[in-house]
């Protein structure tokens, strides 16, 4: 693939906002992970109800996916989308104004900015669309990419809170929101015939074929992963390490990363060698991550402070920080290896399949995050809940095994990809 076919194909203004348009809204949509020890400081919780709070915007997205797609098959992604951003516009603009005075609000108002997970039924789509089967690993990797809105999140968010308090940061976060929705309002354009009402009964009828199913199952372990630890991984790092808010953080950011980053690589690759081979190696890798971080003992407490800063934190934060790395990567490759094939088996219900499947990937980081709350509850630990996620990716190799012949013959032989 050249870049210059790129180029000449499709409708780069539109894949361009939707890249930016997933980037802001991812932004708004995890920004609870990194601030949630400012936010929750006065309200006296434990920790496993901080990250139930946090998982609450991630079970939000993954909801409201299937109806904001719905919205853009039925009056176009563009209009969709401008009232998505708007209403998170607003969520923000209170928080930042009148703050979030107990877990009920804080939870109310995640519940609102799950419309920015659920950007992704119509951003994805949005920008596919324009663009000939053979490309879409790569233009839904570019368009998909914007999940680097986390990075920015987590390296920033935190130095900001400590400086002008956490309101302070959805502040901060209004202005690349509006100047981002003006330049969506004018730039992007709806490919031809994107727009027709899709009945409900189609996604019933999508869930009764099994292959909708294993798509849904498959990015459930890669992007719920990646958004989970996104979420999860600012307190785990405070609690398991002992690092300070704005430590934990710059890790973070340090790891997701490597997840945003690569997702267009992910696609670029199963466009190259296959994406049920490229998965099945990014599954076996991510599992291996998943078990050895569970066996990783709590880091040492600092004497008299707050945490530990970032030169100070003990090799073994620093050996999770590299497995982390790691198992996002390989989670965001996964994310682009996953899109690089859902086009070819459901060409014609692309922006519908993006919801179911968009839909689990957003229930998927929904249950990783509430497993190590679950985890941490009941054991002390957050062993058993990164076990369970290791063993869903060795899943995931199974059902790759079982299904990759019938994909092959079929309808990977029509599509003229790399199955």
């Amino acid at each position: 693939m050249k870049l210059s076919e790129l180029k000449q194909s499709g409708h780069w203004p539109t894949l361009l906002s939707a890249f930016l348009y997933f980037d802001i809204s991812f932004m708004a949509w995890v920004s609870l992970g990194p601030l949630m020890v400012y936010i929750a400081k006065a309200m006296n919780i434990p920790v496993e109800q901080k990250l139930t709070l946090v998982a609450i915007p991630v079970l939000s997205g993954a909801i409201l996916r299937i109806p904001l797609g719905i919205l853009a098959d039925s009056i176009g992604s563009k209009l969709t989308g401008s009232i998505a951003q708007f209403v998170m516009v607003l969520a923000c603009l209170y928080a930042w104004l009148f703050g979030l005075a107990d877990p009920q609000q804080v939870a109310v108002f995640g519940a609102i900015l799950g419309l920015g997970g659920a950007s992704f039924a119509v951003a994805l789509p949005q920008a596919g669309r324009w663009y000939p089967p053979h490309l879409q690993g790569v233009v839904m990797g570019i368009a998909g990419a914007g999940n680097m809105g986390v990075v920015l999140d987590t390296l920033f968010a935190p130095t900001i809170a400590e400086h002008f308090g956490w309101q302070g940061v959805y502040g901060a976060l209004l202005v690349p929101m509006a100047a981002i929705l003006a330049f969506y309002i004018v730039a992007v354009r709806d490919a031809p015939g994107s727009i027709k009402r899709i009945p409900l009964a189609k996604y019933g009828e999508l869930l009764f074929d099994p292959d909708s199913r294993w798509f849904m199952f498959f990015y459930f372990i890669t992007f719920g992963g990646f958004v989970g630890l996104a979420s999860a991984l600012p307190l785990y790092f405070t609690t398991q390490f002992h690092a300070t808010p704005v430590a934990a953080g710059l890790m973070v950011a340090l790891i997701v990363f490597f997840g945003s980053t690569f997702r267009p690589v992910g696609g670029a690759i199963a466009d190259r060698v296959g994406g049920v081979k490229s998965l099945t190696v990014m599954f076996l890798v991510v599992a291996a991550c998943y078990f050895t971080v569970s066996q990783l003992p709590e880091g040492p407490a600092p004497q008299g402070a707050a945490g530990w800063t970032l030169t100070e934190l003990p090799m073994i934060g620093w050996v999770a920080v590299l497995l982390f790395s790691l198992g996002t990567l390989c989670l965001g490759m996964g994310n682009g290896a996953v899109f690089q094939l859902l086009p070819q088996r459901f060409r014609n219900e692309v922006g519908v399949m993006s919801g179911l499947v968009g839909f689990a990937g957003g229930l998927g980081g929904f249950f990783l995050a509430k497993a190590l709350a679950t985890s941490k509850g009941m054991t002390g630990g957050f062993m058993a809940g990164f076990l369970f996620f290791g063993c869903l990716a060795l899943l995931g190799v199974a059902g790759l095994t079982f299904v990759k012949h019938r994909w092959r013959t079929t309808w990977g032989a029509v599509s003229g990809a790399r199955i």
